[in-house]
């Protein structure tokens, strides 16, 4: 197999998102549009792609990190210039930047868009194939059907080769019926490529297009060779938001059908949103109007939703989560809660754990078996297991300036509507009364009630 590198193009304004964010930095099922072409790019070839950055440029290489490397295209004068500000980059006169690159003398140039990212690694794996046995320099990627999306018409020659690129504002009513149509994903001869990117003229418009090297290539008596798309879909661009809408209920499907094809029940596909990094075990059900997102995990046999949102949560198996909202938690199995339950950062259910409606836990751990009942808030606190947690039960863990912590103990019954001001130590099998306010440590083994909550016995071996 010939050498592979990937040059990313993603220095375009973008101008009509009409946006703040780089058009590439756009989110689509929750990962930015260029992670896509980066991680194809990391299927293709071991060796970093090039990423050439313009418009926004400390942005994308913000979050491309060491993934790629750079090369920057000022001014921005077209696809083909784009090309060429990479081609600088590898044929660097370090001897030793050129040998890690291992780029320039031979081996094959696959450049994609950055704001393609429905294209997959086995459509440009392919067009790495038949370039790789292609006599000429270009094996270009095209797509048939009767949108143009107004991409360029390819004509063909009488063997099939391609002869020319069209853009559509320049082509003729006949060549306008062509349904075969430009994607702009091309793989190079690298030796072909960077002399002829120099002989690219100046276009009226004052830019230098990547797709005059066709024109180069033919005029020269050299073959050009086209790869079909086999789905049309991946061949949709982002130009505006209404293209990243349709991409993303295009991916969005993909994403269900594949976890369908796993296992997982989605009840109404339509109206659930899984997250591209999300990972779901098998015979799980999820409901409609399910959102999953981020680094979500779920694990087997459970029941998600409907109207739930999960984002960057970690979940066991065997869970029943109904009309739930969770953020940064973790949820061990066997665990249940809702209706209208919310879990922020932080919060650790262990096993068992059941935690009713309006309820809300931040940076807490409840332990396994512990009962949190509704209308309860706990904030800040490490619960032990099989404790009662009583409706309307509030942590009072702000002071104004800090957060404290709250400290409960095993087999520690809370009564409804008790108020636990921190920082609070209860002891394993105390018991509050219901509407106490606690102010102070309860030892082990002693209920107390009241406001301020004061002992008022010990606990019955018959309370235990």
């Amino acid at each position: 197999m010939q050498n592979i590198t990937t040059v990313i193009l993603a220095a375009g304004q973008g101008t009509r998102m009409k946006s703040n964010l780089a058009k590439v930095l756009h989110p689509l099922a929750g990962r930015p549009l260029i992670d896509y072409s980066l991680r194809c790019a990391a299927e293709l070839s071991s060796e970093k792609p090039v990423v050439v950055v313009g418009n926004d440029a400390d942005a994308v290489r913000q979050f491309v990190g060491e993934r790629a490397v750079f090369a920057v295209q000022e001014p921005q004068l077209g696809t083909a210039h784009a090309v060429l500000a990479a081609e600088k980059l590898l044929a660097a006169k370090e001897p030793q930047a050129a040998k890690r690159q291992q780029v320039g003398k031979e081996g094959l140039v696959l450049t994609i868009n950055a704001d393609m990212p429905l294209l997959t690694p086995e459509t440009l794996q392919q067009l790495v194939k038949v370039q790789s046995s292609n006599k000429g320099p270009i094996t270009m990627l095209t797509v048939k059907g009767e949108d143009s999306h107004g991409f360029g018409r390819v004509i063909r020659a009488a063997d099939g080769s391609v002869r020319e690129i069209v853009e559509e504002a320049h082509a003729t009513p006949e060549q306008l019926a062509i349904q075969e149509y430009n994607v702009s994903a091309y793989c190079f001869s690298s030796t072909w490529l960077w002399p002829t990117l120099k002989q690219v003229k100046l276009s009226p418009k004052g830019e230098y297009y990547l797709t005059d090297l066709v024109g180069l290539a033919v005029s020269d008596g050299l073959a050009v060779q086209a790869v079909v798309l086999d789905d049309a879909e991946e061949a949709v661009g982002i130009n505006t938001r209404v293209h990243l809408a349709e991409a993303e209920a295009i991916i969005r499907r993909r994403i269900n059908e594949r976890w369908m094809l796993a296992g997982v029940t989605l009840v109404d596909p339509e109206s659930v949103f899984i997250g591209a990094d999300v990972q779901i075990g098998r015979d799980t059900t999820i409901w409609p109007n399910t959102y999953l997102r981020g680094k979500t995990t779920i694990g087997e046999g459970c029941v998600v939703g409907p109207n739930t949102m999960i984002e960057d949560t970690q979940i066991g198996s065997h869970c029943t989560l109904l009309m739930a909202v969770m953020e940064g938690a973790v949820l061990e199995d066997n665990v249940s809660m809702g209706p209208f339950a919310h879990l922020r950062k932080g919060a650790h259910l262990a096993n068992g754990v059941h935690m009713g409606n309006f309820g809300e836990v931040k940076n807490s751990y409840l332990g396994p078996e512990t009962k949190m009942g509704h209308f309860s808030y706990i904030g800040d606190a490490t619960i032990g297991e099989n404790v009662n947690i009583g409706a309307g039960t509030v942590t009072c863990n702000f002071d104004g300036k800090h957060k404290n912590h709250t400290d409960i103990g095993n087999d520690v019954f809370i009564g409804s509507d008790t108020m636990l001001v921190a920082p609070l130590k209860i002891g394993e099998s105390a018991r509050t009364g219901a509407g106490s306010v606690v102010t102070h440590d309860v030892p082990a083994g002693t209920v107390v009630v009241g406001v301020p909550a004061r002992e008022l016995r010990k606990v019955r071996e018959e309370e235990k």
